[in-house]
């Protein structure tokens, strides 16, 4: 029996960088608005997607030309707010769903965490994931007092000992501690709720945290990174991966390299899978798939274009030569600690490390990576599940696809809904009903 992939819904850039003035994006509404959040939810819902999710960033794009007013002029990565909220009020009005939320351990603290995911696991009845970060941008590192970024392996120190801690607090707790008593008033059984006395590198915390136990007992962990080093970290931290928009022949090496790393740490490469951000315009005819597709190219003009790709990789494009080697620039974006696995190194493996580019082929090839537009996958409903059944199978059939960086966020997420989740279900690919009491569960199954 072919196994079935999970798909879930990225929310993280529908209200920026122009897709939200796109026609079937926000129309009647106007980013925050819960409303729309909590239709989508109903709707993806309808058409048992796993899970919404949302990236995050805390900082105003500020590395273009050393100031911010192109990232506010032109809504690149602003306005953000915390989804937390937002996640909940659409929890409160689904019952299956599941909700991703992203933090950055380098900046956060993990008693605080495990605490603020708890609660959400209770107010969503078990279907939280909690997406983890190491942050990769100075304007957000600046917010936190940082002068300098954290160098690149240092973060996922820190990382993975966040998630040590976090693990202990929410085990500290057993299960059946709670009591509730309505006869004696007695709550909980002390000898049942512990010390987690946690000394570390990055952090000393004493627990045990104050809230019952999360339904699902530990919040979903969702990682992304994708360097050897956080391939590296994932195997160690995440249930499940979120996996970069590249070419299939990175995909293969990446599903790859995480199942030995799990397997060099005694986990089962088995349970975890990777969600690769797969954007799609799926659409009835190739013609209108194609010309829904090219409404990105409308989205963003050329300083939008240097704000976003600066922003990512932490340096100033503004100040480019005419012409200059794709591996200098590289090396000029490891200096800063910034990741070294964005635009430019997508580049490199598509034209060459070594390759000459002049600096308007730069921002050519910038405008179809801030619009997502070169991978943005155009086509029906049954050319689309082809695509993810053949990417599915080659990196191992365990997982599935992000569907996101979307063009309009409600007319994304119906396509996804009345197209392709039918074509797929047909298939035997992907569920018709929700198994699982929780995310974890129904992100487990095959």
């Amino acid at each position: 029996m072919a196994r079935k992939m999970h798909l879930a819904f990225n929310f993280s850039y529908t209200h920026m960088n122009g897709r939200w003035c796109l026609p079937g994006a926000w129309e009647d509404r106007t980013f925050p608005d819960p409303t729309l959040y909590e239709d989508a939810a109903r709707l993806a819902e309808r058409g048992c997607l796993d899970m919404l999710f949302s990236g995050d960033g805390t900082g105003v794009p500020d590395t273009w030309e050393g100031k911010r007013d192109g990232a506010v002029a032109w809504g690149v990565m602003f306005p953000r707010v915390d989804m937390n909220p937002v996640m909940v009020a659409a929890a409160r009005v689904t019952k299956h769903i599941g909700f991703g939320l992203t933090y950055s351990t380098t900046f956060m603290h993990p008693y605080y965490m495990a605490r603020l995911m708890t609660s959400l696991d209770h107010l969503s009845n078990g279907r939280m994931a909690m997406n983890l970060v190491t942050s990769t941008r100075r304007s957000d590192a600046a917010n936190f007092g940082f002068d300098e970024l954290m160098e690149h392996g240092q973060r996922y120190d820190r990382m993975e000992e966040f998630v040590e801690v976090c693990n202990k607090l929410w085990d500290a707790t057993e299960p059946d501690a709670m009591i509730w008593d309505r006869q004696t008033g007695r709550v909980a059984h002390p000898d049942k709720v512990h010390d987690v006395r946690h000394v570390g590198k990055f952090f000393r915390v004493e627990g045990p945290l104050n809230a019952p136990p999360a339904p699902q007992g530990r919040p979903v962990i969702v990682q992304a990174g994708g360097s050897p080093r956080g391939v590296r970290a994932s195997a160690r931290i995440a249930d499940h991966i979120f996996g970069g928009d590249i070419a299939i022949s990175q995909k293969v090496k990446q599903r790859a390299d995480l199942d030995a790393a799990l397997v060099e740490i005694g986990r089962d490469p088995e349970t975890v899978g990777i969600l690769w951000q797969t954007p799609l315009a799926v659409r009835e005819t190739v013609r209108e798939a194609n010309a829904y597709r090219d409404l990105l190219l409308t989205t963003l003009p050329q300083d939008a274009v240097g704000v976003y790709l600066s922003y990512h990789a932490g340096i100033d494009f503004s100040t480019l030569p005419q012409r200059f080697r794709l591996s200098e620039l590289r090396d000029a974006i490891i200096a800063t600690n910034a990741s070294p696995m964005g635009f430019v190194h997508k580049l490199m493996v598509k034209l060459g490390a070594e390759s000459e580019i002049t600096r308007d082929e730069f921002f050519e090839h910038g405008l179809l990576e801030a619009t997502q537009y070169e991978n943005t996958i155009a086509g029906t409903p049954s050319q689309i599940a082809d695509h993810l059944e053949d990417a599915f199978e080659a990196t191992g059939s365990r997982g599935g696809f992000m569907l996101g960086q979307t063009i309009a966020v409600m007319a994304d997420i119906s396509a996804a809904v009345e197209l392709l989740v039918p074509e797929l279900q047909r298939r035997g690919r992907f569920r018709t009903a929700y198994t699982g009491k929780n995310l974890r569960e129904n992100l487990a199954e095959n």
